[in-house]
């Protein structure tokens, strides 16, 4: 998976396409007159927002964009991430947590099944020193043992981050990688 040169204007659309789709649904909220939806919303966009600027703040620029934009482009899963803990500089270990993601989101996109709803969420754990990558993914799983020689592979591989732990099973997922 060859990483997309993004063009201003590309981003711009598809974050433009984003507001509009969010400031609709609380547009249409408002008019059924759903106000508690509406308030729930508007503090998704808020948790969103501050997910955002907490993972750039972490200086993982290639990893940041990413994550922002992984869910502009067709794949077999929704990506949501969250940061849990301080700000950090881990510009580091960003070429490295980078090229991991891209290697498991691409294996992830070939081994589920393409028509259920898909989901992977990752949360960026930076309370210690070791600052710790969680995946958990929900959904169906068509080849698990196409995963499961996936990740044994992974163990061996040990640059600046380490898979310390791994579970698979037929609609769950879960793998923990930490900085080294």
């Amino acid at each position: 998976m060859m990483k997309k040169d993004w063009e201003i204007v590309e981003v711009l659309s598809h974050s433009r396409h984003d507001w509009l789709n969010k400031i609709q649904l609380i547009k249409g909220n408002l008019s059924l007159g759903k106000i508690d939806r509406v308030k729930e919303i508007i503090e998704e966009i808020v948790i969103e927002s501050q997910n955002e600027s907490n993972l750039t703040n972490l200086r993982l620029h290639s990893l940041a964009e990413l994550l922002m934009t992984y869910n502009w482009e067709q794949h077999h899963f929704r990506l949501e991430y969250e940061v849990l803990g301080g700000i950090k500089d881990l510009s580091w270990c960003d070429e490295q947590i980078h090229n991991w993601c891209v290697r498991f989101f691409s294996i992830l996109d070939i081994s589920i099944d393409v028509n259920s709803d898909n989901h992977l969420s990752m949360s960026i754990e930076t309370f210690n020193e070791e600052v710790r990558f969680f995946f958990d993914f929900s959904g169906i799983i068509t080849n698990i043992e196409q995963l499961n020689n996936w990740f044994h592979e992974q163990q061996s591989n040990q640059d600046f981050i380490q898979l310390t732990e791994f579970q698979i099973h037929n609609g769950e997922l879960m793998a923990v990688i930490s900085t080294i």
